[in-house]
């Protein structure tokens, strides 16, 4: 397998950002060790701009835009077709990345990061070819316009993934944009840099500068040029991002936090039902923000319950992710295992029953950031590990005696970003849906859909991704009266 390190730095990547179609040296000094998860030594160091670069890559896309926002729809989807087929060329190198970077078992990585990643630039190609830019409306015609510059802050978790949900469509729509990942996982970011100017981007169009979210995030987010912010990451971050862009009066949209329920209805086959909420629940080792790691199920089969709970655990095996045995891998970073270890502890000392798992690694790793999956029965609404978002391999069990209180428990939360339901009665599965406040709704664990929307409700955020509605998030309405007179 080729080595994305060996890759970058002979390619000089490491220690430059790509601004205006060139890769270039940042105006500060600052550089950051990449922390490989799985040994806890330093992969390497990449540089770190700052606020003057920032400034660089918002004026590079101001220049770019009049001449991409009128490029016809045909030239765009185009480019992004190209870079959908260097993505999946290059796939073998991208999921290595995400193993190195963030710790993803390297089959994970292949079957699912790097492939869902590129179907977010195949969606994004394929909805552009087709949308009505002007739709009539009587005399009216309607309008959407790209929104102009757009600063794009991605997160640690899902890397690739994430970079491409908000590129692919930003630049559907006709905008121009800059790119701040995480530092925490920058190299799948550098990565799908160079694919991007490969694939022929015209110089400005799109941007990437590695930095800190105080330094680089809020330069963005404050700039009076950038037109729009979209961010994923913790609730905390963007309220932040939010602070810094009001008094410009710029649109931000915002894909945080969550605590997702899956309700288990009283109808519902339980070996149908529970193993894949496991598997749901601790997938990217839990590190997901809609996994719905509240598990909520009859009392009266609570029983039957964790026998199937446990029995999906042990099919899981946490370890080396370069093995291609391995299901589970390290957490990404140590700020993460060590937040993890805290809320395991919370869950004990509230007194939740630990069916499995607990605090510490699994046995026989002794070094990286890996945690036992951790599993947590007799749950009530108001614990700790029921309300705050863990991030981590740790699935609360809660039990419910009648359909309204497993709803009243699934929207007991400040969140809503997704949610399961699972059951036999289609009326009564839909029905319990239209009554869960979460942006995304899933029953009996029907396949991904790239062109569902996906968004939050309450503190999980505002404005949807994936889909027509993801493109459409970074446009402008326009109505032009007398259009058809």
């Amino acid at each position: 397998m080729t080595s994305p390190l060996h890759h970058l730095q002979r390619a000089g990547r490491l220690e430059r950002l790509f601004i205006n179609g060139h890769w270039i040296l940042p105006e500060g000094r600052e550089r950051v060790s990449v922390i490989c998860p799985s040994t806890e030594q330093s992969l390497c160091e990449i540089a770190l701009g700052d606020a003057r670069d920032a400034e660089r890559a918002v004026l590079a896309a101001r220049g770019a835009f009049p001449v991409w926002s009128a490029t016809p729809p045909q030239q765009r989807a185009a480019l992004l077709g190209r870079i959908h087929a260097l993505l999946l060329e290059r796939s073998d190198l991208f999921a290595a990345a995400l193993t190195l970077e963030m710790g993803a078992p390297i089959g994970y990585a292949r079957s699912a990061h790097v492939p869902l990643a590129a179907e977010h630039l195949r969606v994004a190609r394929d909805n552009l070819a087709s949308y009505p830019f002007i739709r009539p409306r009587g005399t009216t015609a309607i309008l959407r316009e790209p929104i102009g510059v757009c600063a794009l802050i991605t997160p640690w978790n899902w890397p690739i993934y994430q970079i491409t949900a908000k590129v692919g469509p930003a630049l559907a729509a006709g905008c121009t944009v800059v790119l701040k990942p995480s530092e925490l996982s920058p190299l799948s970011a550098l990565l799908f840099a160079e694919i991007v100017a490969e694939a022929g981007a015209p110089p400005g169009v799109f941007n990437l500068v590695s930095g800190t979210g105080a330094e680089v995030g809020a330069t963005l987010a404050a700039h009076p040029q950038v037109d729009m912010v979209s961010i994923t990451g913790s609730t905390r971050a963007g309220v932040l991002v939010a602070q810094a862009a009001a008094p410009g009066v710029k649109r931000v949209a915002q894909e945080l936090g969550g605590k997702s329920p899956n309700i288990v209805l009283p109808d519902a086959d339980l070996a149908q039902a529970i193993p894949p909420g496991v598997v749901a629940a601790f997938r990217n080792m839990g590190q997901s923000c809609s996994a719905p790691t509240r598990l909520i199920v009859p009392r009266n089969q609570l029983d039957r319950v964790h026998q199937l709970a446990l029995a999906a655990l042990g099919q899981m095996k946490v370890g080396d992710p370069m093995d291609a045995a391995t299901t589970h891998g390290p957490l990404a970073n140590r700020a993460q295992f060590e937040r993890v270890q805290q809320m395991i502890e919370a869950g004990l000392r509230d007194g939740a029953r630990l069916l499995a798992g607990g605090p510490g690694r699994p046995e026989g790793l002794a070094r990286g950031f890996y945690a036992r999956p951790t599993i947590f029965s007799d749950v009530h609404a108001n614990m700790v590990i029921a309300q705050q978002e863990i991030f981590g391999p740790v699935l609360a069990i809660l039990p419910y005696d009648t359909v309204e209180e497993a709803i009243a428990i699934a929207n007991d939360t400040v969140y809503g970003l997704g949610a399961h339901v699972q059951g036999t009665d289609k009326e009564q599965l839909r029905a319990v849906a239209a009554r869960i406040q979460s942006g995304q709704v899933h029953l009996n664990y029907p396949a991904w859909d790239p062109q569902a929307p996906f968004g939050g409700y309450k503190q999980s955020g505002n404005g949807r991704e994936y889909g027509i509605e993801g493109m459409e998030e970074y446009m402008e309405v326009k109505s032009v009266l007398g259009y058809y007179g």
